[in-house]
């Protein structure tokens, strides 16, 4: 045993000090949470297998089809539009100079801040038939409403072009990560074998950031199949609508549970083919010789189309949106300081705040096990947490509902056979179950962050610590948190915005008068009062601003 495993096992007098009393409790918790993190993917499957043959057979012979054509469409349309918009402006931002490039670089993050569905909301209000566009081409030409052909905003097509428009940054940071990593030698070396400058560029650049490229593709894929806000408001029928249909207008449990579990099984398909990805294909640059390529300077006719292409986005993902939703709010008879809408934001920030915390000190717990414990059981912990990132929130909605409903229904026959009480339903209707989902959903990113802190930590500042006499507790309290503040309020941050944009599991969990400002918005939009729509997706997006300028700063500083 090394000297350093000697100072984190025993204390200086040779006793042995929290080493497995501190380090159980933290193994238990994570585990704790682990399991929970596993719970909705195992009930799911236990309930789909429960459900009997005759309701998966019949969706096989009437939707199930088109649930799944519709989705791969849904998947292909946007995993090429990410990739498209999000290679293409990091490389130019990155790889070369052109007027506005420095504030392009970064405007190219802002479309992160919106919910796709509230961007269906205000280009639903600007291309609809009654919408701006039309009634002004209308009254220019003259012409009927049988007398043009117009794209049809409520389709698969635009549901993906929503889509495409705020999951591209995924694919551009990871892209640009990539790009500023390389080493200037291999791009060089097929210029001068007589590539031009697109040869090399497909031929090496892009080849060696596939990687990168690759995991936010699949990261914006994974979040497709999750969303249930815009292909619901557009009349899509994807397994995510499925599931919600399934679940409460026909009132058919198994076959929600069943239509989960095709989910299920292509999200966790998805993630499999990301870990992959990322584990067999990598990029080492060559340490000391590693030179960044300078950027080529761009002029004329090449400076117009990269200032186009990196502003469209920019444009149609943030400052259009952003235009059209104030003067919609404007119009709108909606008063966001009135009682109603009081309450509707205290109930979103009051699930948000509370899923924040609880989330990241399970992630605590999780990512200290890690350290305390590196091993096998240990990153196996790791990886059953993050699993739920990706899984909709519809399937885990379903996944939690189902064990914890059989458990409130077994305890209220129990009780009133035995005391002649009625319970009722102690644990499903409940905010802490609907907190629960969203630990379950988003678990992964309080994770990220807490690791990536944690990973800046040398091993001598736990062993130093354990040397002055501190337990696992103490050692997290005194040395781990304080110097992981940053990385800790970064995680709240995350998950505190990422549960005010979630809609599904909000609208399958929520308690009975419940709403929060994205289940208003959802129903207003849903009752065509887009308008009225407008107001609670402002605020939505306001708050989703807050990591994105994070990430913005980020972006400036790291140029």
């Amino acid at each position: 045993m090394t000297v350093a495993n000697d100072l984190i096992e025993y204390a200086p007098h040779g006793r042995r000090r929290g080493g497995k009393t501190g380090g159980g409790i933290f193994s238990v918790l994570a585990w704790v949470v682990a399991l929970s993190c596993l719970l909705p993917m195992v009930a799911v499957a236990l309930a789909a297998a429960f459900g009997g043959t005759g309701t998966i057979s019949h969706l096989a012979e009437t939707v199930l089809p088109g649930y799944s054509l519709t989705t791969l469409a849904l998947v292909a349309m946007v995993a090429l539009g990410t990739f498209a918009i999000g290679t293409g402006s990091a490389w130019l931002v990155t790889m070369t100079r052109f007027p506005g490039a420095r504030f392009l670089e970064i405007a190219l993050v802002l479309p992160l801040a919106f919910p796709a569905y509230v961007l269906a909301y205000a280009y639903t209000h600007v291309l609809d038939h009654p919408g701006i566009v039309q009634s002004t081409l209308r009254e220019v030409t003259g012409w009927g409403p049988r007398d043009y052909w117009f794209p049809e905003i409520r389709s698969t097509g635009g549901a993906a072009a929503m889509l495409v428009l705020v999951l591209y940054p995924y694919v551009y940071l990871l892209a640009r990560a990539a790009f500023m990593q390389q080493s200037a030698g291999a791009f060089l070396a097929a210029r001068a074998l007589g590539k031009n400058a697109w040869q090399a560029f497909w031929l090496v650049s892009l080849p060696m950031a596939r990687p990168a490229i690759a995991s936010g593709v699949l990261l914006a894929v994974m979040e497709t199949i999750a969303d249930f806000g815009t292909v619901s408001y557009f009349g899509v029928q994807t397994f995510a609508t499925g599931i919600y249909t399934s679940w409460f207008s026909l009132g058919d449990r198994g076959g929600a549970a069943q239509l989960a579990l095709c989910l299920l099984g292509f999200a966790l398909t998805l993630a499999v083919m990301e870990r992959a990805t990322r584990g067999r294909a990598k990029y080492h640059h060559a340490g000391k010789h590693h030179n960044q390529m300078p950027p080529a300077k761009l002029g004329g006719i090449k400076a117009a189309v990269a200032v186009f292409f990196c502003a469209v986005p920019v444009v149609l993902g943030f400052l259009l949106p952003v235009a059209v939703l104030f003067s919609m709010s404007f119009a709108s008879e909606q008063n966001l300081f009135s009682r109603r809408y009081i309450d509707f934001t205290a109930n979103s920030i009051t699930l948000a705040a509370a899923a924040a915390v609880l989330t990241v000190a399970a992630a605590v717990c999780l990512g200290f096990y890690q350290r305390l414990r590196p091993g096998r059981l240990s990153s196996l912990a790791a990886y059953f947490a993050r699993l739920g990132y990706a899984v909709p929130g519809g399937v885990i909605a379903v996944g939690l509902i189902v064990p914890f409903a059989a458990f409130d229904n077994a305890l209220d026959a129990w009780m009133r056979e035995a005391f002649g009480i009625r319970t009722g339903l102690l644990v499903t209707g409940s905010i802490w179950l609907l907190v629960a989902a969203y630990g379950v959903r988003f678990m992964a990113a309080a994770l990220g962050a807490y690791e990536g802190g944690q990973a800046t930590m040398h091993s001598n500042m736990d062993a130093a610590a354990r040397s002055l006499g501190q337990g696992p507790m103490g050692m997290l309290r005194r040395v781990h948190l304080p110097i992981l503040t940053p990385s800790l309020l970064t995680a709240l941050l995350i998950v505190f915005v990422d549960v005010m944009k979630e809609l599904p599991a909000t609208l399958i969990m929520r308690p009975f008068n419940f709403d929060t400002l994205a289940v208003q918005a959802h129903r207003l939009a849903a009752d065509e009062r887009l308008e009225g729509a407008a107001v609670p997706s402002l605020v939505i997006m306001v708050v989703g601003l807050l990591p994105v300028i994070l990430i913005c700063r980020q972006v400036g500083r790291r140029r």
